[in-house]
């Protein structure tokens, strides 16, 4: 079925963008929160810099810099474009890329907060009943930090919906390819199609005051669950 609605299009857009850039980083920030939990290297602090970079830094610089690493001119896009026959920039792929270095210190900085307040003492207890490294971690890690899980992929999740900036530089506006929610309401807003408008804003902020009080009342229920 061909989606008509280019607000519903952009919706289904910015889900599938949400969502992927969520997998991804769980996938690679749950090893990086890790590490930096257990590092004890004076790099450590430069190391926490970089991926707190994005908080600071303005999307549109990231999104310029990452446009220029992503296009034919350079290394990673070149590359693409050899092995692909498609170029990087201005694709689902790009928005993807921007999205997960934009929305990382999300997903790493509530994990390595939980990692580091989980102590040493209940993964030596599993190391001298004789479980390995994925077992401690499946079977004791997992399981008591499992709503700061939660917490990152929902404020990874959130924070890449209402991505603007780096989506708007390296992806452009391409119904049904890189044009999300927040792309679209900057085009009624332009287009002083108020009324459109203010009902995207409105969505995208109920939609957030939900998932934060989801996670605020998750985390207020954390203490009750311990004891």
């Amino acid at each position: 079925m061909i989606v008509q609605n280019p607000d519903l299009l952009a919706l289904i857009t910015t889900l599938k963008m949400a969502a992927v850039t969520t997998l991804i980083l769980l996938l690679i920030g749950t090893p990086l929160a890790w590490y930096l939990a257990q590092m004890r290297s004076r790099y450590k602090v430069f190391i926490e810099a970089l991926v707190a970079l994005p908080l600071v830094l303005p999307p549109t610089v990231i999104g310029f810099y990452l446009l220029l690493a992503l296009s034919p001119q350079y290394l990673p896009g070149k590359i693409w474009q050899e092995l692909t026959g498609q170029q990087l920039a201005f694709s689902f792929t790009a928005i993807v890329i921007g999205s997960v270095l934009y929305s990382l210190p999300f997903v790493v900085q509530p994990l390595q907060k939980a990692f580091e307040q989980l102590g040493n003492d209940v993964l030596e207890a599993g190391k001298m009943l004789g479980a390995g490294p994925l077992d401690r971690f499946f079977h004791i890690v997992l399981p008591i930090t499992k709503a700061s899980f939660i917490t990152a992929a929902s404020l990874g999740f959130a924070h890449t919906v209402g991505e603007f900036g780096v989506v708007l530089m390296i992806g452009g506006n391409i119904p049904g390819e890189t044009r999300v929610l927040s792309i679209a309401l900057f085009d009624h807003v332009e287009a002083f199609n108020y009324a459109k408008a203010h009902a995207l804003a409105l969505s995208l902020l109920v939609g957030s005051v939900i998932l934060l009080a989801l996670i605020y009342l998750l985390n207020y229920q954390r203490p009750t669950d311990r004891t």
